[in-house]
């Protein structure tokens, strides 16, 4: 059975590059041993050439070095963007795309497909500009291990160690923007933030997001009114019940968790569906599918707690796009995040964009995004519509 098609119109936060498989040797790729995994993160273990770049530029599929949850080294794949022409004095400057949801099990991986490049919104201009694009997977797609699914630290290391893998195959240079979308808004906001401990070698010189996931607990108790949300809420619990061995009966009802489980297995295809086919969106729509509140429930709650972005510094100026149509990422939820990165002294561009969705808000606002990171690449003020009280 095809998911409804309220879930078709709801639940649109993959991109739209996800098509067939990147090709029979994809599984060696994606596979690091032991003795591959010693390095420093953010260096390469391998890099592959593929087609489809733009006009201007090579394109790579990369599997990089990164830090895990418990401190221990891991491989992340991604993919890599070069300019052809010669780098400027001090390197192709950076941005780091953060991709938004497709999926939470290992085969979700944008770079596992063809088309990954065309999910990019933006891409064409920052190439035509002279910037270097990394796109990282995450950990745990494409890669061994469970997906950290909307855990900050995870995102954001894996980012910054992408622009340490792109620093190692090209001329590219230690100053990077970071841009995201929905799952990578989280992404691009927690790398702000983790930049300058974490990756001291980098220099971020702004955050860009699109209807990022901001603040976890009211995002959680708005999308539960929606099969979007009822869709979102069930890769998470089934994702983090993996990641953190967590009982998913402490907050599914058990007549649910085949149905959280088919879920979580399978990815998003483009802006319009889940792969599935034993109707499990219709039935958590129509029957329910939570015992308790995850916002309100013990350890989840901690958890979401401890993911939401904005309780330190930002790290660097902040511009946000959000449409005023999106039915997934709550507009208000998103202008109250914005306030607050204001009131912490944040310089804050807000970028509203009337009647958009959350399938499009991306797209839509890549023009503007892309023309404030080469701003703050050119050594621009950053512009701030806060309001100072």
């Amino acid at each position: 059975m095809k998911p409804s098609k309220l879930w078709v119109a709801g639940f649109a936060l993959g991109a739209s590059m996800l098509a067939s498989p990147a090709g029979a040797q994809s599984s060696a790729f994606y596979a690091a041993s032991a003795a591959e995994l010693a390095g420093a993160p953010g260096s390469v273990i391998r890099v592959e050439e593929f087609r489809g770049a733009p006009w201007g530029a090579k394109a790579y599929r990369v599997l990089y070095r990164s830090t895990g949850l418990q401190g221990q080294p891991i491989a992340v794949s991604g993919v890599l963007v070069v300019p052809d022409a010669a780098p400027p004095e001090g390197g192709h400057p950076v941005v780091a795309w953060a991709h938004p949801t497709t999926g939470v099990a290992t085969k979700c991986a944008p770079s596992l497909r063809e088309g990954v490049l065309t999910s990019i919104p933006g891409l064409d201009d920052m190439v035509k500009r002279g910037f270097a694009v990394t796109a990282t997977d995450y950990p745990g797609l494409g890669t061994a291990g469970e997906h950290p699914y909307l855990v900050g630290i995870s995102e954001g290391r894996a980012v910054l160690d992408s622009v340490r893998a792109i620093r190692s195959v090209a001329g590219a240079s230690e100053r990077f923007a970071v841009w995201g979308h929905s799952q990578g808004g989280h992404a691009a906001l927690w790398t702000g933030e983790l930049a300058a401990k974490y990756a001291p070698d980098l220099k971020v010189v702004g955050i860009a997001a699109a209807a990022p996931a901001s603040q976890l607990g009211p995002l959680f108790e708005d999308d539960l009114g929606t099969l979007a949300g009822k869709g979102l809420t069930s890769l998470t619990v089934w994702a983090w019940s993996r990641l953190y061995d967590l009982s998913l009966d402490t907050v599914v009802l058990p007549t649910a968790i085949k149905d959280v489980a088919d879920i979580g297995s399978e990815c998003l295809a483009g802006f319009t569906d889940l792969i599935t086919d034993v109707g499990a969106l219709d039935r958590i729509k129509t029957v329910g599918f939570l015992a308790a509140d995850p916002v309100k429930t013990k350890p989840w709650a901690e958890i979401i707690t401890s993911n939401t972005p904005g309780q330190v510094a930002a790290g660097g100026p902040v511009f946000i796009a959000q449409g005023s149509a999106d039915t997934v990422v709550d507009p208000p939820v998103t202008t109250a995040f914005a306030i607050e990165l204001c009131r912490q002294g944040a310089a804050v561009r807000f970028f509203e964009v009337p009647d958009a969705s959350h399938e499009v808000i991306a797209q839509v606002s890549a023009p503007a995004a892309v023309e404030w990171m080469a701003a703050r690449f050119a050594g621009e003020p950053a512009p701030t519509n806060c309001i100072k009280k």
